[in-house]
């Protein structure tokens, strides 16, 4: 779907949490339901429904009389950024909140999610803390689908999870898993390790689009795994499941992908202390024609 509404944050403004708007006949899903921000838009000549969770709810079935198929994107707590001790040593960035997603045509779509009446449980994750140490982002779900937090960054072995957070310089460390627990098609990547030569670079959170990039030679920091675009119930795209970039040495540390308020992405990891930033909370969008 290309929908061609509004975003996230005017639907909240304007509507608010839990807001209805009226459309006219069932379509092809026949599905009467409440919950979250609610949301009719246009793709092509269809319309279509959008639930969007900025927190956790749940999305009430009363009715189906047709097809009850949904489409979903479900994305967690992005992790927090590590700071370190000294000027010298740059920490891991935040993995990414794990993503997953049904969305017709998508590529790392699941498989096809029929709802009937009852109330499906959704919990929206929340972002992990930065500091020393930092903390793992926090699973988000919409009934049996589940979606694991981003591992937190360290000044030793990045957190698994979602993805996995970035590995400490100075210590050096390995890469910490992603996917994990595993899904079928992968949630994310694993973090990039930290450096444990000259300067040690931190290295970058894992991202839903490819792996964290390790720490480099001179402080170099290593890049956080990339997100991935997409307009779904929003106006223009939003990039979500971003890996926090490593801390840099000396400081200052980067922000990752903790720019937006949602969206799973990971903290930036620093170098000094208070010189990280926390991850992003995760988000749930349930959608269906109209």
């Amino acid at each position: 779907m290309s929908p061609i509404i509004t975003s996230l944050a005017s639907i909240i403004k304007q509507f608010g949490i839990g807001a209805v708007i009226s459309s006219g006949s069932a379509g092809p899903a026949g599905i009467t339901a409440t919950g979250g921000v609610i949301s009719d838009y246009t793709s092509g000549p269809a319309v279509y429904r959008a639930h969007v969770f900025a927190s956790t709810g749940s999305f009430a079935v009363s009715a189906v009389t047709g097809t009850g198929l949904v489409e979903y994107l479900v994305v967690a707590g992005g992790g927090g950024g590590n700071h370190g001790y000294g000027s010298n040593e740059g920490m891991g960035g935040g993995g990414a909140g794990g993503f997953r997603t049904n969305i017709s045509g998508h590529p790392l779509a699941g498989s096809a999610f029929a709802v009937s009446p009852g109330p499906y449980g959704v919990t929206v994750g929340a972002e992990g803390v930065a500091g020393n140490p930092a903390t793992s982002g926090s699973s988000s779900s919409f009934g049996p689908i589940t979606s694991a937090g981003g591992g937190n960054g360290s000044n030793g072995n990045g957190g698994s999870g979602g993805s996995g957070g970035g590995g400490g310089g100075y210590y050096g460390s390995t890469p910490a898993p992603g996917n994990n627990p595993p899904t079928s098609p992968p949630q994310g990547n694993p973090g990039g390790a930290g450096s444990s030569t000259s300067s040690y670079g931190g290295g970058g959170g894992g991202g839903i689009g490819g792996s964290g990039a390790s720490g480099g030679p001179g402080g170099a920091a290593g890049a956080g795994g990339a997100g991935l675009s997409l307009a779904f119930a929003s106006a223009t795209p939003v990039t979500y499941s971003q890996g926090g970039s490593g801390g840099t040495a000396p400081p200052p540390g980067s922000p990752g992908g903790a720019a937006v308020g949602y969206g799973g992405g990971g903290g930036g990891g620093g170098a000094q202390v208070n010189n990280a930033f926390p991850g992003s909370q995760g988000i749930v969008i349930i959608a269906y024609p109209s």
